[in-house]
């Protein structure tokens, strides 16, 4: 294998891990049931299966984002109204809407920004929990309140009752061969969409199936800059992603290398479209995180009120 190859095969198995592939399509449900107490917690103990009992933040302490995008938690979280003039929130009965002020803050900017390019709203998808920290379905990423997914379709003109939040679906905008963008659904709104995203100032990265991105390469005229934010991950067909970086007042997250600087549109890409990069991995699955792996910090965040 060349070094080329080695590092391309690498760099995938960290995205996957990183993000998870559990579609963001996932039926809810009306009626909720709080997860029963776990009888005995040890050192084999699940992080998420800890972590996904919180329904409430840690409130008692200022906002911190704590560990990496996938090995930590979260302080202080604050929940994004799931009633905005230009969003919605979906899957009420997951209670991800939860995010460092800043995810927020970023979040209400780009949705309120949508409509300038004729994108009526935002559908928003997963944050993170309450408190941050593995979830026990899902995702690999999303722990530190710094992640956020959006459906890839536009807010309807109304408010959505809360069964359509729990079971409607969003587009498909791949094909079925996972090769393309489907030709009857992408347009210029799509385009504009992730340019819209990627030239945001506080968004680090943004996720996006290899397919899409590999539509932004061939279709973007003009200005080229912000196609290194576009950042090619499995899955992601239905929805894109955003990471934002670090905040100021979080000494302890810790930050993602930085983004190359260039488009990302050459043999890197075209490595997910081998065949064997190019199939979704079905049924893989991956040792839980154990308390012991996250930041002794989440220890508090998870014990405290």
């Amino acid at each position: 294998m060349s070094k080329l190859a080695t590092l391309l095969a690498w760099s995938a198995a960290l995205l996957i891990a990183g993000c998870g592939l559990a579609s963001a399509q996932d039926l809810g449900t009306l009626n909720p049931k709080p997860l029963p107490p776990l009888e005995h917690i040890d050192a084999n103990t699940p992080a998420k299966e800890q972590f996904g009992r919180k329904t409430t933040p840690l409130a008692t302490t200022t906002p911190r984002s704590i560990g990496y995008y996938t090995h930590g938690c979260l302080a202080g979280g604050e929940a994004l109204p799931i009633n905005g003039p230009t969003w919605q929130v979906m899957r009420l009965s997951r209670n991800r809407n939860w995010g460092h002020p800043e995810l927020i803050k970023v979040i209400e900017r780009l949705a309120n920004k949508a409509p300038s390019i004729g994108w009526s709203g935002f559908l928003i998808g997963d944050m993170a929990q309450p408190r941050g920290g593995p979830m026990i379905n899902g995702h690999w990423s999303h722990q530190v309140g710094l992640d956020a997914d959006a459906w890839l379709m536009p807010m309807p003109n109304r408010e959505l009752s809360r069964e359509e939040r729990e079971t409607m679906m969003s587009t498909n905008v791949v094909n079925d061969q996972w090769t393309d963008v489907n030709p009857k659904i992408w347009s210029e709104k799509y385009i504009a969409l992730y340019k819209m995203l990627a030239q945001d100032p506080e968004v680090e990265r943004v996720l996006a199936n290899p397919a899409i991105k590999k539509a932004l390469c061939r279709d973007v005229k003009g200005d080229r800059s912000w196609l290194h934010k576009i950042r090619p991950v499995l899955g992601h067909n239905y929805h894109f992603h955003i990471r934002i970086r670090c905040p100021k007042d979080s000494p302890d997250c810790k930050a993602q290398p930085t983004t190359p600087t260039d488009e990302g549109c050459g043999k890197d890409l075209d490595w997910w479209f081998v065949k064997k990069n190019l199939d979704v991995p079905k049924g893989t699955t991956s040792k839980p995180i154990l308390m012991s792996a996250l930041p002794p910090a989440c220890r508090q965040v998870l014990s405290g009120q």
